[in-house]
């Protein structure tokens, strides 16, 4: 991409003014590809070491990418708050939430983007199960997320095709209606339930995931779904 902005049929969007917030745990396999494809279109990473073993900044280590260290893991939620609480502190037009395992195409903010401006919605869902979707997710993996759509629906109010997809794109002002106070995986249905709250415009659009062997090695398990539904019900109980 060789011009200074994105344009978006009527619009233009500088492509600095869109914060990526990658969070990141023990990701050193894969985190540099993941910034230098998005450093190619222009944005502006925001990387979130969350307490990793091996700690990230030489792998990132350029003036273009901001990198935030968490000294102890806190767990996914806890980065992504981190990382969009940084985006805002330096007035970020969009913020987009993007994994570190390099399954997220980058090409895919773009279109998120087109599609968040020309329906004037607040936050955009990538979609693993929309028309016009790519994915090569593993069977198991997909009646999960399926059964996962109404546990999310039960707790949210909002019933989505793909309820834990990471790949998110928010304007400023939505972002900042988002507060997560679950530090690891249940920020996903969190967040939904705040979209809700806030009657935020919400919409889905279609999203290529590609699963590799590493991505599926660090997915999450049978028992991790277990987890994140205890920590649903807790934050039920006791918010």
């Amino acid at each position: 991409m060789g011009s200074t902005f994105i344009l978006f049929m009527s619009h233009h969007v500088n492509p600095k003014s869109v914060f990526v917030v990658i969070p990141a745990y023990n990701e050193s396999t894969t985190i540099q590809t993941v910034v230098q494809k998005l450093l190619s279109f222009g944005y502006s990473p925001v990387v979130v070491d969350d307490g990793s073993a091996i700690p990230l900044k030489p792998f990132v280590a350029t003036g273009s990418v901001f990198f935030i260290r968490h000294r102890v893991n806190l767990g996914q939620g806890a980065a992504l708050q981190t990382g969009i609480d940084f985006a805002l502190a330096k007035n970020a037009a969009y913020i987009v939430t993007f994994d570190a395992d390099g399954q997220h195409d980058a090409t895919n903010i773009n279109q998120l983007l087109e599609v968040l401006i020309e329906n004037k919605a607040d936050i955009i869902l990538g979609s693993r199960f929309m028309t016009g979707s790519v994915h090569n997710m593993p069977a198991k993996r997909k009646r999960l997320l399926k059964l996962a759509r109404y546990i999310n629906y039960f707790f949210s109010g909002l019933l989505l095709t793909d309820a834990h997809n990471g790949l998110r794109v928010m304007t400023n002002s939505a972002a900042k209606k988002i507060q997560l106070r679950e530090n690891r995986m249940a920020h996903a249905t969190e967040i939904l339930s705040q979209i809700k709250k806030n009657k935020l415009r919400y919409i889905e659009a279609p999203a290529t995931i590609l699963y590799t062997d590493y991505s599926r090695q660090k997915g999450q398990t049978l028992w991790s779904s277990f987890r994140i539904f205890f920590d649903i019900v807790l934050n039920k109980v006791f918010k």
